[in-house]
């Protein structure tokens, strides 16, 4: 099955893993998930993320270590919410001045910038705008 928007279908299978209350949650691999999964684990959403072969040899898989809080019957997940912003058929780019807080700073947006991919945060202090890919709370 081919996918037309690879980081919405990121955002889908971590937002149902979290629902479902999956430990681990697996995708194919992209340089750019790479990326969103090293910012989430920088950020204290997920625990951690590896990449592994797949059953075909050319193919990797991404592996999320979700992350949640409270012990057994009170666990409730860290991220609360995923929302992706441009999409293939609408892209929304922003200026430097521009970039969104999410939730008041309480959340990150995840921006495409030319000095690579990295949180509105981030990319306020480097004073670059970009591509948002997705809101993360």
């Amino acid at each position: 099955m081919s996918v037309n928007d690879p980081i919405a279908d990121m955002l889908t299978r971590i937002r149902n893993g979290l629902m479902a209350g999956h430990s681990l949650v697996a995708m194919p691999n992209s340089k750019i998930k790479v990326e969103i999964a090293r910012i989430l684990k920088e950020e204290g959403y997920i625990e951690g993320f590896e990449v592994v072969e797949g059953e075909v040899p050319s193919q990797k898989i991404l592996r999320l270590k979700l992350k949640y809080v409270g012990e057994r019957r009170q666990r409730q997940p860290v991220i609360t919410g995923l929302q992706r912003v441009s999409r293939p058929g609408r892209r929304v780019y922003t200026h430097k001045r521009d970039i969104p807080w999410v939730l008041s700073g309480m959340g990150i947006a995840i921006l495409s910038t030319p000095k690579g991919v990295m949180t509105g945060q981030r990319a306020r202090q480097l004073g670059v705008g970009g591509e948002i890919l997705c809101k993360v709370w």
